[in-house]
């Protein structure tokens, strides 16, 4: 692994801290969707523009909370990674991951050139 000891403990360290920020946002964007009533974001008497913005304002506020889901669940395997002493290890080939690339995207499982391979793979 290009990583030493530092390194690593610098990154889990920031990864952990990252968790813990999303944790609080994705709490707090579910509470405000429990709360948020759809009449207050269309109004009492909406018409058709109302309820397309309301409806795009839940749309959006799911889509923020699927994303920041997707980011804790990288970081959840990452850190576990971590614990397992397989982190900085490219999950398809088994190279190590550059730790500039770490630095960048601490929960990376792939190399870049793996990377890319998987996103042409599954990008729809």
């Amino acid at each position: 692994m290009t990583l030493d000891r530092r390194q690593l403990a610098q990154l889990a360290q920031t990864m952990a801290e990252r968790r813990s920020a999303l944790l609080e946002e994705i709490r707090g964007d579910v509470a405000r969707a429990r709360n948020e009533q759809y009449v207050t974001l269309a109004g009492s008497a909406p018409d058709l523009a109302d309820q397309a913005a309301a409806d795009l304002i839940a749309d959006v506020g799911e889509a923020e909370v699927t994303r920041d889901l997707g980011e804790l669940r990288a970081l959840e395997a990452a850190l576990e990674r971590v614990a397992d002493g397989t982190y900085g290890v490219c999950s398809d080939c088994g190279e190590d991951i550059p730790t500039l690339r770490l630095q960048v995207e601490p929960a990376a499982a792939r190399c870049t050139p793996c990377q890319q391979r998987h996103e042409k793979t599954y990008s729809r």
